[in-house]
């Protein structure tokens, strides 16, 4: 067996990859981010956690294959993206019977969830495009060119989705407010 060497006039380095995340480190970094990705996306609050673990069944499955071409935020996003279409196809010929928890006793966590509540309704009137935009933008906090590498989409039409999204969610959200608020 010959040893290992770096033939003459290659002075670079090679540069050992990272070691692969595991499912586990991949679910607590990223778990909160596919659930609400997964919910901005249209899937039903009674189907989400159904929803999160198919994601993951998914992760379970594929990390091993996972290159890092990507960040590893844009591939759960990619997947999240698929189960949630399958989630709304689903829903659309099942109806799901909205179970709502205890009442809470804190103004502000009730104020929370109604504004929660308010703001996913508004979305699910957004078609899928202008949703996905916004949501990732102005949800997930991420910057115009990251979300169209995500979406594989001009960096133009993510803004003009973005603008249009916003001047929706504004005309939806005014309609819902009372006068003079």
């Amino acid at each position: 067996m010959l040893p290992d060497f770096d033939p003459p006039g290659d002075a670079t380095p090679h540069a050992a990859s990272p070691p692969r995340p595991t499912l586990e480190q991949v679910y607590d970094a990223h778990g909160a981010m596919v659930w609400r990705t997964l919910r901005a996306l249209g899937v039903e609050d009674a189907r989400i956690d159904d929803a999160v673990q198919d994601v993951f069944l998914v992760v379970h499955r594929r990390l091993d294959t996972f290159e890092g071409h990507a960040a590893i935020a844009t591939w759960l996003y990619a997947i999240a993206r698929k189960v949630a279409s399958q989630y709304r196809r689903r829903e659309r010929r099942i109806p799901v019977d909205h179970v709502r928890g205890a009442p809470e006793s804190q103004v502000d966590v009730v104020a929370r969830r109604e504004a929660a509540r308010l703001v996913l309704e508004i979305l699910e009137e957004l078609d899928e495009e202008k949703r996905e935009v916004f949501a990732l933008i102005e949800l997930e906090q991420l910057t115009g060119p990251v979300v169209a590498e995500l979406l594989g989409i001009p960096l133009n039409t993510v803004y003009s989705r973005l603008r249009l999204a916003r001047q929706r969610f504004d005309a939806a959200l005014a309609r819902r407010m009372p006068e003079g608020t």
